[in-house]
């Protein structure tokens, strides 16, 4: 079933309250009180929507509120139900220090059609549309993937630019990169906008891979979904809290190799607006009583990909 187009319109008034909210305490080094901004401002905003609206991504569990937990209900009607991911402030480092790149972010489906993941991390790789399917793979290693990247596209492989997290986790790889010549973007943060690089060619990003949370790879994948892009993640579970918070939640394979349809079963949207100036959307810019806002949408049914600018004044 498609989602109707008017929750297009108040997912986006969504992100762009919690991206305006965060503006107070944009470069003033507490990464805690910006994303609280945030939150609160999501949460006031969807509580308005005529819906009945249940977190499956988000940033913890109920006794870590005023965060935006997982089963948390949001809405002010008992229908239609459905299923939210969100992340009010990715990139906390970035609006805490005014750095570019900080974002709000949400996606939805309606319920059970978007999957119900544990806040984890997560190894994801992302490449674009144009690849065929069995050409990349989450099972094979860097060295093959990038290779048969180089094959199907004719490029040579110092021609191929890949995206990562700059972690220590990420060593190997980065180093296998520069052996093999390949032009490499790190990242800070923000991986949730360093996978949807993958999108269109003026990014001039071949492949996202690497170890990052595991929301964010969902968050990631509707997104990518509407692009027909290609996304498989595999769950990190390396304690007994977070073996046990997957198995609650009825996630059965913990070795489980996710593709984009067993993340994204159905219609889904998605909404990311800037808040500092980033390669995917620009920042909030202050005109007078009013905010002109930067918001990158998707609607898969409706085959909508497109960046809404729009002037409007924050809710009070």
């Amino acid at each position: 079933m498609d989602i109707e187009e008017k929750f297009l319109k108040e997912f986006v008034k969504v992100t762009q309250q919690a991206s305006i909210a965060t503006l107070p305490k944009i470069g003033k080094k507490n990464k805690n009180e910006v994303d609280k901004l945030a939150t609160d401002a999501m949460r006031k905003v969807l509580n308005n929507i005529e819906m009945k609206g249940r977190v499956v991504i988000g940033e913890g569990e109920i006794d870590e509120a005023p965060m935006l937990y997982i089963g948390e209900i949001l809405g002010n009607n008992d229908f239609p139900e459905i299923d939210i991911a969100v992340d009010p402030l990715e990139g906390t480092n970035f609006a805490a220090n005014n750095l570019p790149g900080a974002l709000s972010v949400i996606a939805a489906s309606y319920k059970n059609n978007l999957l119900n993941a544990p806040e984890t991390y997560m190894n994801k790789i992302a490449y674009g549309s144009d690849i065929e399917k069995g050409v990349i793979d989450l099972d094979y290693d860097f060295s093959k993937n990038i290779k048969n990247l180089a094959d199907f596209k004719n490029k040579k492989l110092e021609d191929i630019t890949i995206c990562i997290l700059d972690r220590s986790r990420h060593k190997d790889i980065i180093e296998e990169a520069e052996k093999l010549k390949l032009k490499t973007k790190l990242i800070s943060d923000g991986d949730v906008s360093g996978a949807l690089l993958v999108t269109d060619k003026k990014y001039e990003v071949d492949l996202f891979l690497g170890i990052g949370g595991g929301p964010e790879g969902v968050l990631a994948a509707c997104a990518l979904d509407a692009y027909n892009c290609g996304f498989q993640g595999r769950f990190i579970f390396d304690d007994d809290i977070a073996t046990k918070r997957a198995k609650d939640m009825g996630i059965v394979d913990l070795e489980k190799k996710y593709e984009l349809k067993d993340i994204v079963r159905g219609d889904s949207i998605f909404c990311a607006t800037g808040i500092t100036n980033g390669e995917l959307v620009k920042g909030i810019e202050i005109s007078g009583d009013y905010f002109m806002t930067d918001t990158f949408v998707t609607h898969k049914s409706r085959n909508i990909k497109k960046k809404i600018q729009e002037k409007v004044q924050k809710i009070t």
